[in-house]
């Protein structure tokens, strides 16, 4: 096989990323856009010694679960890649995605449940971050990076981001564009404003806008603040962030209030969490409350039970866990959080818990081999990365009752679960649909000690 060749193959399956998966003589060939069932026809872009890549000429026969796409920037975005199939079919490959690494990995291979979707898939997104970059004219955009590039493509009418907020962002770069304020240029590393960055309470409508600049100071900035709260009655707080750095990280350090108290409040279920501009949340919070209530369901915990929260961020789950449990610990990395998640228990009336700053692996240990605290029940929800081998091993030692591990990346969920089923019967593994019409698939697997 040699690139640019053309072939017309069948599609046998879907991968992890949604790409159809199709065998020539024994090797693998990943064609995004392509649906298991179809046959098409393919030129090959990349040969390797273990699999190819080929993009689709023609579709010779179309799948059933082929869907018109409904967004002009589809292709180029990137963002939404699975926008070319019925979402209830997304929702099948989402779990068949999870059962094949469960198959291929796992002793006991339990049989993973449906993935549970959303009543309504469209603008769930309540945090949105908009590069701002300048067009082929030299205009001012904010959009999307174009898939794999840092192209900007600018935004029309997003199907997944708030629609407020995304008519928010269109007002404020045109008022950039109109008092002749600079944007910046990741080659020179001049001009100012690098990011427009909103979150909007579902429940609440409260609307943070973040301005990140790469300098100190916004001209205008009065006048922007007075009309931009006085168009948009819904905005509680404007902020200005500090981000000088050579970096692809979106937000500086740095948070200089120009409205507001520098928060906003939603509601999940029944609690209020405060959210600041560096706080992580879940962008999807009705997907984050099903989410929850799975975890906290399972773990079925009484008033006897410790908890510990492992990356429990602004203390979302811890608090869901606190109005049963004894006490509960939570731990993250992220000071501002910490301090959010503190903020969330006053607010909430809820005294029994206790947010530590501080690396999960380093503070894990430190409670369990110094303080001699031994949680009943475990929750973790750690990045894509996973958990590390020592947080892993502490937990196999100190052997809580029950393990809930809420999961963004199931690659790395089903190797952890392969070091924890040692001791663990894995009860179940769920996936979630936190993020429609992409690959992403999030996951909560109940785990009782044998």
């Amino acid at each position: 096989m040699q690139k640019n060749e053309e072939f017309i193959v069948d599609i046998i399956d879907n991968g992890y990323q949604g790409e159809g998966i199709a065998k020539i003589d024994n090797l693998t060939v990943f064609i995004p856009g392509a649906i298991k069932g179809e046959k098409v026809k393919i030129l090959i872009v990349k040969v390797l010694s273990s699999h190819a890549f080929g993009k689709i000429i023609e579709i010779v026969k179309k799948s059933d679960y082929r869907a018109k796409v409904d967004c002009k920037t589809y292709k180029r975005c990137g963002g939404c890649n699975l926008r070319h199939i019925r979402y209830n079919e997304t929702l099948l490959i989402k779990r068949n995605i999870v059962q094949n690494l469960v198959n291929k990995i796992l002793s006991s291979k339990p049989k993973v449940q449906e993935t549970l979707g959303m009543d309504n898939p469209y603008h769930y997104r309540n945090k949105a971050q908009y590069p701002v970059g300048q067009d082929k004219e030299g205009k001012p955009v904010i959009g999307v990076f174009a898939n794999r590039t840092h192209e900007i493509i600018p935004i029309e009418n997003c199907l997944i981001q708030d629609e407020k907020t995304e008519e928010i962002a269109k007002y404020i770069i045109d008022f950039f564009t109109k008092n002749h304020i600079s944007v910046y240029n990741e080659e020179t590393r001049n001009g100012l404003i690098r990011h427009i960055v909103t979150k909007i309470g579902k429940k609440t409508n409260e609307i943070m806008i973040i301005i990140v600049i790469n300098g100190d100071e916004l001209p205008n900035e009065k006048e922007f603040v007075e009309i931009l709260i006085s168009k948009f009655s819904n905005i509680k707080t404007i902020v200005k962030n500090i981000n000088k750095k050579n970096t692809n990280v979106i937000l500086g350090k740095e948070n200089i209030n120009l409205y507001g108290d520098g928060y906003i409040k939603d509601i999940l279920g029944d609690l209020t969490f405060k959210i600041s501009p560096l706080s992580f949340y879940q962008v999807n919070p009705v997907q984050a409350e099903k989410l929850y209530k799975i975890g906290v369901d399972s773990a079925n915990i009484t008033k006897d039970d410790i908890v510990f929260d492992l990356y429990c961020g602004i203390g979302t789950i811890s608090l869901f866990m606190a109005k049963y449990a004894k006490k509960v610990y939570g731990v993250e990395i992220v000071e501002e959080a910490i301090k959010d998640a503190k903020e969330n228990a006053k607010l909430n009336n809820l005294q029994n818990t206790e947010f530590i700053a501080g690396d999960v692996e380093v503070v894990l240990d430190d409670l369990i081999n110094n303080k001699k605290i031994i949680p009943d029940i475990i929750m973790v929800d750690p990045p894509r990365k996973g958990l590390d081998n020592t947080s892993i091993q502490n937990i196999l030692k100190i052997k809580p009752k029950k393990v809930i591990y809420i999961s963004c990346n199931p690659a790395t969920l089903v190797r952890d679960l392969k070091e924890l089923e040692k001791i663990y019967e894995i009860k179940s593994i769920k996936p979630v649909d936190m993020f429609p019409f992409t690959s992403h698939v999030e996951c909560v697997a109940v785990l009782n000690c044998k």
